[in-house]
């Protein structure tokens, strides 16, 4: 890596190789290759004068792209596309003249895109369902683990921990579906021609329209796909690129929205994400321990969420048929949208894999609330005692506010269970309200809800995609 130049830091410090190769020049010259060969194998079997002999040249090079032959030309054509036909004819002597046949630039170019998207959404989708993975065993084995619930950052009603993590989930399988129902109606562009009316091709078949449709089909079909834009300008419909990015700026969402979450909790010291033997916290403060996975997720997350921006605005602007003003904006935003989604991802497997409960810390916290929250039980419980509940609620009320003004004012514990044992009109010892204030018993369905959600809606899930199951991810940094 060049320290003289500008590198991304989507390739050097997030990304996965993985990712970094679907969006890089091989992937993208290989598949213009292997396009190549499709039609030419295509127009052959329908008749044009192609010969196996070429076909079978084209393939013997389809890999060993000779690269500096193509950027030499491309310094005297400024074409792209054209200097890789002229490249790939230096290779092939006997094809070069029948390479390309019929097509248009965007031929290669917005197929590959596609198809290069397609596979990126793919990756995408294994992640996804990693993350999934991960939260759901941490769900159930937390499913039991009473903590307080926070309605506007305020304490609230009990839940519990695993319950918390299925919310987390449940966006995650919300994106899970739309990144499916994207996939399930993966197309090309085909063989369209430079307008879309396949102009070319009705020429070269000398006006046969079966043989023009049957050659888009057959291409999309050698290439793996089972269906084509049925219409199409020049281009491939560039709201297709909106409907990408949307899918990953859902999944940005889903995550920046856990990574709060546990940035939250980890300043409440309830919950950390992993923090490794070595890792500074602060270069100033020795003790910190910054919730610095979390804030990075959340960090690329707005990237991508804004990002989505791009091809929703080249979407609208679009003239007729085609314009180039798409070009520039779309190589960055669509290939860092995906690239900085898989860095998202491979966090989230990371943190997912390692976070810290403190059950001491949770129930601390609980009972430090928990008395106020329990008022109504007590209250009934020294009604059944004899106690007079208009009377008792009055007094509760008093209690209440005299212990606030103990945690708010003097700054001490929440001392309401001393108060009303003190008080004989409850006719209650400590022991019966320290029975009445078990946090288990304050937390609604929560725990079947965390099964029944797990069990009906993940496991299928995880069940349908095991062989996708195991990632883990080390940080780069």
């Amino acid at each position: 890596m060049s320290n003289n130049t500008y590198q991304t830091p989507l390739n050097s410090r997030y990304a996965s190789k993985e990712m970094q190769y679907l969006f890089s020049n091989d992937m993208k010259f290989r598949t213009w290759r292997k396009l190549w060969i499709a039609l030419a194998e295509t127009e052959m079997e329908l008749g044009l004068p192609v010969t196996q002999e070429q076909v079978d040249e084209l393939k013997a090079h389809a890999d060993d792209i000779n690269y500096e032959v193509a950027q030499e030309r491309e310094k005297q054509v400024r074409h792209d596309v054209m200097s890789h036909v002229y490249a790939y004819g230096v290779q092939c002597p006997k094809a070069k003249g029948i390479i390309h046949l019929g097509a248009t630039s965007c031929y290669v170019g917005d197929n590959t895109d596609i198809i290069i998207m397609t596979e990126a959404l793919r990756l995408i989708r294994k992640k996804l369902i990693n993350v999934i993975a991960k939260l759901s065993g941490f769900a159930m084995k937390y499913k039991d683990l009473p903590t307080l619930g926070f309605t506007h950052f305020q304490p609230a009603q009990l839940t519990t921990v695993g319950k918390r993590a299925t919310l987390w989930i449940q966006d995650l399988v919300m994106d899970l579906e739309d990144l499916d129902h994207q996939l399930s109606k993966a197309k090309l562009l085909g063989s369209k021609g430079t307008t879309g009316t396949q102009a070319s091709f009705l020429e070269l078949f000398e006006g046969d329209h079966e043989k023009v449709k049957a050659l888009d089909m057959k291409i999309a079909e050698k290439m793996g796909y089972s269906a084509v834009f049925p219409v199409s300008g020049q281009t491939y419909a560039r709201k297709l690129d909106t409907q990408m990015l949307n899918i990953l700026a859902g999944i940005a969402q889903s995550a920046y929205k856990f990574s709060n979450d546990l940035r939250l909790l980890q300043h409440l010291k309830e919950m950390e994400e992993p923090f490794e033997k070595s890792q500074i916290g602060s270069s100033a403060m020795a003790y910190k321990r910054n919730p610095m996975r979390s804030e990075r997720i959340s960090s690329l997350a707005r990237y991508v969420i804004v990002d989505a921006l791009n091809p929703a605005i080249t979407a609208s602007t679009q003239w007729f048929e085609r314009t180039l003003d798409d070009s520039a904006n779309k190589r960055i935003s669509v290939a860092e949208a995906f690239l900085a989604t898989d860095a998202i991802l491979e966090i989230y497997i990371n943190v997912a894999d390692g976070m810290v409960v403190y059950p001491k810390v949770i129930e601390s916290r609980i009972m430090s609330e928990l008395p106020f929250m329990a008022t109504e039980n007590i209250m009934m419980q020294a009604v059944k005692q004899g106690g007079d509940r208009q009377e008792l609620h009055e007094k509760i009320r008093e209690l209440s506010m005299e212990a606030g003004k103990n945690v708010k004012v003097n700054g001490g514990p929440n001392n309401l269970i001393d108060l009303i044992a003190a008080d004989g009109s409850f006719n209650l010892d400590i022991d019966a309200l320290k029975a009445i204030l078990k946090p288990e018993n304050y937390v609604g369905r929560a725990p079947q809800q965390t099964e029944e959600f797990i069990d009906n809606v993940v496991q299928p899930i995880l069940d349908e995609n095991k062989e996708l199951l195991g990632m883990t991810a080390e940080l780069s940094v």
